[in-house]
């Protein structure tokens, strides 16, 4: 039930222009403090996890592995997306409050 919010926010941050996706524009929104929060496809490989959480790590960004690439671009209604960041507050706090409900 909790995933289903979590796609549905992602899809709305979507169509609100409140998310970027793609390596190289989620690195840019990171690196140029407008990401809130990145999440990372959980069968994205082990490479790409480590980037982006040293990453974060390094910006102090909120960092989570969840879905798959597949389930991450289509509730974005897009082909496969490893990695994206949410650059709207309001949606980075609700979904990360999602989140972190969903792993407890």
């Amino acid at each position: 039930m909790s995933a289903n919010k979590i796609y549905s926010m992602l899809g709305l941050a979507t169509r609100a222009r409140g998310l970027v996706s793609g390596e190289f524009a989620v690195d840019k929104a990171v690196k140029d403090g407008s990401a809130a929060l990145v999440i990372v496809a959980g069968d994205a490989s082990k490479n790409t996890k480590k980037e982006f959480s040293d990453m974060c790590s390094f910006y102090k960004v909120p960092y989570y592995e969840y879905g798959t690439k597949d389930e991450l671009g289509h509730c974005m209604g897009k082909e496969e997306r490893a990695s994206i960041a949410v650059t709207e507050a309001g949606f980075a706090k609700s979904i990360k409050k999602l989140l972190s409900g969903s792993e407890a």
